[in-house]
């Protein structure tokens, strides 16, 4: 594996270890405006990968099979969705400001089941970055590794306030700066593992390429549908996760066709 293609890989880790920083910084929790705001800004980067860098190469892929082009996608996304579903139903996590945990009963701390709720959402963007990266490497005509740059950076700035989003949390749980530092930027880690598996997966089944990446945009509209409407739309200031997700989605549409 290049260089190239590892420093693409690691781009959106970065991202979760700036955006865990800030607990260095904040001394109490983020202001439930800026709060919304960042969920929905997550949601809208999100949603427009999904489209713009997954779904559309998807059916590109597929284009001799005329009208049925559509098909290959539309069995990649419900995988993705149901793939999603299954890992939030049996993993125990706790998303940040719930009262009950989910997942199968498990005496983990609150901590790490804070944890793992962020490596649930981590997972389906490692995976997307990964599933493009390994299109580009196969000669697709349709994605390039600059391609997978701008999918690479959009994820690293919307994990910038997730990472901080995280972090506060372990926190106001009582942990020290370091360790919620700590906890918050290895919850990223899934990503880099999850592209590296995505590559080698699909260098073994290349015609399942429009599948894998229509799988990768169920599994993150998953998180998007699941986790992050949810928690933008209740309490204040919802209207604020509206506007963020306007800017997230502008912003990753830009990115995907300047930097492709």
């Amino acid at each position: 594996m290049s260089s190239e293609i590892l420093q693409i890989i690691m781009i959106p880790l970065l991202g979760t270890i700036v955006g865990s920083a800030f607990v260095f910084f904040i001394k109490e929790r983020i202001p439930d405006l800026l709060q919304k705001l960042l969920l929905g800004f997550a949601g809208g980067v999100m949603v427009a990968a999904s489209v713009w860098s997954l779904l559309i190469p998807s059916m590109d892929m597929c284009d001799a099979m005329g009208k049925l082009a559509v098909m290959p996608a539309a069995v990649g996304l419900l995988l993705g969705f149901g793939f999603l579903h299954l890992i939030d139903h049996f993993t125990p996590h706790l998303h940040a400001d719930a009262m009950t945990a989910e997942g199968l009963p498990s005496q983990l701390s609150k901590t790490w089941k804070l944890a793992l709720a962020v490596t649930i959402h981590n997972l389906p963007e490692g995976m997307a970055v990964g599933v493009v990266i390994a299109s580009a490497l196969q000669g697709n005509s349709e994605i390039s590794l600059a391609a997978a740059s701008a999918v690479a950076v959009g994820m690293a700035i919307q994990n910038i306030p997730e990472g901080a989003i995280v972090a506060m949390p372990m926190r106001t749980t009582g942990n020290s700066r370091k360790k919620s530092f700590t906890i918050g930027a290895l919850s990223g880690i899934v990503e880099p593992i999850g592209a590296i598996i995505t590559i080698v997966l699909a260098s073994f089944i290349t015609p399942a390429l429009p599948y894998l990446l229509a799988f990768a945009a169920g599994a993150m509209l998953y998180v998007v549908v699941e986790e992050l409407i949810p928690e933008a739309s209740t309490g204040k200031h919802s209207n604020m996760a509206t506007v963020g997700f306007a800017f997230g989605f502008a912003l990753m549409m830009i990115l995907d066709v300047v930097l492709s």
